[in-house]
């Protein structure tokens, strides 16, 4: 039995050390800090236009080519993010106090990155995954698919 609990440490600690690399290298490199702000800046953005509800929030977080994808009550749900952006309703959402929203994860590869954000919400949860490109400098999110899991009425 010794055997098997040495070995399940062992891949568990191997499995975390890149993890925990990657972590202190980050928090000692100024150049790593200041990617993560930049990619960070249109994720912000996007939360900021779902607590605001506007459209000027939203715009500076989307490339005008890009497309959302996404499952809402079992279809699929396509459009651009000018349309998406055109949804904004202009104003914060009536039940705004009782809505979180975080940023899950970011990894990044040299001008590509890709993140994870949830949105929970009173009546549903969505859990975008953004994809998004340094482009001319700038980072915006090129793409993002979602997928909304509606929650049970309160008893």
């Amino acid at each position: 039995m010794k055997p098997l609990i040495i070995a399940a440490a062992m891949a568990a600690a191997l499995t975390a050390a890149p993890v925990l690399a990657q972590d202190a290298w980050r928090a000692h490199s100024p150049e790593i800090q200041s990617v993560d702000a930049a990619v960070r800046a249109p994720l912000e953005a996007y939360l900021r236009g779902h607590a605001t509800g506007s459209a000027d929030d939203f715009r500076p977080a989307f490339h005008p080519d890009a497309q959302l994808w996404g499952m809402r009550n079992g279809g699929l749900i396509r459009m651009t993010a000018e349309e998406y952006i055109g949804r904004a309703s202009g104003s914060p959402p009536a039940d705004e106090a009782q809505r979180r929203r975080w940023i899950e994860a970011i990894d990044v590869t040299g001008d590509t990155a890709v993140a994870k954000i949830i949105l929970d919400y009173p009546a549903v949860r969505f859990t975008d995954y953004m994809a998004l490109s340094r482009i001319d400098g700038r980072w915006v999110i090129v793409n993002k698919m979602f997928q909304a899991e509606p929650k049970a009425p309160a008893a």
